[in-house]
C-alpha cells in the first residue's frame, strides 16, 4: 500500500470538510447543541486514554528538551481535560450565532431584504503545542456551523489525534455529517503548505502559534487568514498608582503562566515615582524566579534592594524591548511619564493587550485612547484577555489584525452573512 504524502493528506481532509459544510450548515441549533452534548461527554469518558496519549507526547517533548513554558501548554490531566469538556458545554449555552437577521428593510422596489447570519464553511486552524485547541477550535466550528480542519503541531500529535477522533466520532453519531472534524495527523510542515494552497475549498485559515508560523501563513497562503498575533504585553506603572495594587497586577500579569500570550513582557514605571514603587515588585518578581532585564535606573534598585547581579537581573539591551519570552523572564524599564510610555508600547507592542495601573483618571483615559492594541486595561491584569473571560466562551484565538476579528475570538468571527431578497413579482427596468 503506498503511503498518503502530506499534501495528499490535507486535501483528503479538507474535501471531506467542505464535502460535510453543507449538511452542516443546514443543522438546526439545537442539533448541534446536541452534538456538542455528546462531544463533551466522550471526552470525558475516554479521559483516560488521552492522558495516556498525552504522557507519550510530554515524554518526547522533555526528551527533545522542550522548554517548560511550553511543557505547560502541552500537558493535559484529568482536570484539563475536564475543562476541555466543559468549555464545549458552555458553548451550549451561548446564542446560536445562524440564522440572525441582522437587517431587515423594504426596498424602493417594494422587495424585502434581510440580511442573515450564515457559516464560512470551511475553517482550518493550524496551531503548535496546546492540544486544547483541538476541542476548543472543534466545538467552535461546530457551534457556528462550519466544517473543522484541524493541523496541530508535532509536539501534540498522540493528544491531537486522540481528542480529535473522540470528538468527530462523538459528534457523527449525534446526527452531525461524517467529515464535519478533521485532523491531519501528519507531522510533515508541508501539510500547512497544502491547506494554504486550497482556496476554494478551505474558506479560513487560523494560525495559532509563534511569530514564525503565523508570518509564514500571512506571507504565503493563498486562503484568507485570521492573523492571531504573538504577545509582546506591557504594564505601565503611573506615578500614581497604588504600590500594593501594581505589584498585584504585574504578579498576576507575568506569572499567572508564562507562558500564554497575554503574559506581561515588559514592566514600565515612571522614572519620577520608581524609588518607592519599583524596588517591592522586582523583588517579589524575584521570589517567583523571574529573572529581570533591567535598564539602568531598574538596575540600580535592583541593586538597592539587595538582588544579585546576573542571577536575579542583567542589563536590558534594545532587542529585550521587543522580547516575547514566554518565559520566567521580564523586561523592565523606567519611563518619563505617561506618554513616554505610550510611545514604548506604540513602537514595540504587538497590538495584544496594555495594560496601566493608576490612580490618576486623566492618565488612565490618555493610555486608553492612545495606546493601539486589541486589549487595553486599566488597573486590572492582562491576563483577563481571553475568550472566556470576556463572555466568549472557548475562544479559537486572539487576533492582533483590524480587519474581521480583533481581540478574542470566538463563534461571532467564524460567521458572514448573505443577503435574502423576497418579491412579488418585480423586474428592474
Amino acid at each position: 500500500m503506498v503511503e498518503e504524502t502530506a499534501w495528499e493528506e490535507a486535501r483528503r481532509v479538507a474535501g471531506a470538510a467542505r464535502a460535510a459544510s453543507a449538511a452542516l450548515a443546514q443543522k438546526s441549533a439545537a442539533e448541534r447543541a446536541a452534538a456538542l452534548a455528546a462531544m463533551a461527554v466522550a471526552l470525558r469518558a475516554q479521559t483516560g486514554a488521552i492522558v495516556e496519549a498525552n504522557e507519550r507526547d510530554m515524554e518526547a517533548a522533555r526528551a527533545a528538551g522542550t522548554k517548560e513554558s511550553l511543557l505547560d501548554r502541552l500537558m493535559l490531566d484529568a482536570g484539563r481535560v475536564d475543562a476541555m469538556a466543559a468549555a464545549l458545554e458552555d458553548l451550549i449555552a451561548l446564542p446560536d450565532p445562524l440564522g440572525r437577521v441582522q437587517e431587515e428593510r423594504v426596498l424602493k422596489s417594494g422587495i424585502e431584504l434581510q440580511r442573515v447570519s450564515v457559516p464560512l464553511g470551511v475553517v482550518a486552524v493550524v496551531y503548535e503545542a496546546r492540544p486544547n485547541v483541538t476541542a476548543d477550535a472543534a466545538g467552535i466550528c461546530l457551534k457556528s456551523g462550519n466544517a473543522a480542519v484541524l493541523r496541530g503541531g508535532s509536539l501534540a500529535a498522540h493528544s491531537n489525534a486522540l481528542i480529535a477522533a473522540v470528538l468527530h466520532d462523538a459528534a457523527v453519531a449525534a446526527g452531525m455529517p461524517a467529515g464535519c472534524i478533521g485532523a491531519i495527523e501528519s507531522t510533515d510542515r508541508a501539510a500547512t503548505d497544502a491547506l494554504m494552497q486550497l482556496h476554494g475549498v478551505v474558506d479560513v485559515l487560523i494560525p495559532r502559534g509563534g511569530a514564525g508560523l503565523i508570518r509564514h501563513c500571512v506571507e504565503h497562503s493563498k486562503v484568507p487568514v485570521i492573523e492571531t498575533g504573538t504577545g509582546n504585553c506591557h504594564v505601565y506603572v503611573h506615578e500614581s498608582a497604588d504600590a500594593e495594587k501594581a505589584r498585584a497586577i504585574v504578579l498576576n500579569a507575568k506569572c499567572r503562566r508564562y507562558g500564554v500570550c497575554n503574559a506581561a513582557e515588559t514592566l514600565l514605571v515612571d522614572s519620577s515615582a520608581a524609588d518607592a514603587l519599583l524596588p517591592p515588585i522586582l523583588s517579589a518578581l524575584a521570589e517567583r524566579g523571574v529573572l529581570l532585564h533591567c535598564d539602568a535606573q531598574a538596575a540600580a534598585l535592583a541593586r538597592e534592594a539587595g538582588l544579585e547581579a546576573g542571577g536575579q537581573f542583567v542589563a536590558a539591551d534594545e532587542d529585550d524591548w521587543a522580547t516575547e519570552y514566554l518565559a520566567p523572564e521580564i523586561a523592565v524599564r523606567c519611563v518619563e511619564g505617561v506618554d513616554a510610555a505610550i510611545d514604548h508600547v506604540n513602537r514595540y507592542g504587538t497590538h495584544h493587550s496594555e495594560a496601566i495601573v493608576a490612580e490618576n483618571a486623566a492618565a488612565c483615559e490618555r493610555f486608553l485612547a492612545r495606546v493601539d492594541a486589541a486589549a487595553v486595561y486599566a488597573n486590572a491584569s492582562t491576563a483577563f484577555t481571553d475568550g472566556g473571560q470576556f463572555g466568549l466562551g472557548a475562544e479559537i484565538g486572539i487576533s492582533t489584525q483590524k480587519l474581521h476579528a480583533r481581540g478574542p475570538f470566538a463563534l461571532d468571527a467564524l460567521i458572514s452573512y448573505k443577503y435574502v431578497l423576497r418579491g412579488t413579482g418585480q423586474v428592474r427596468a
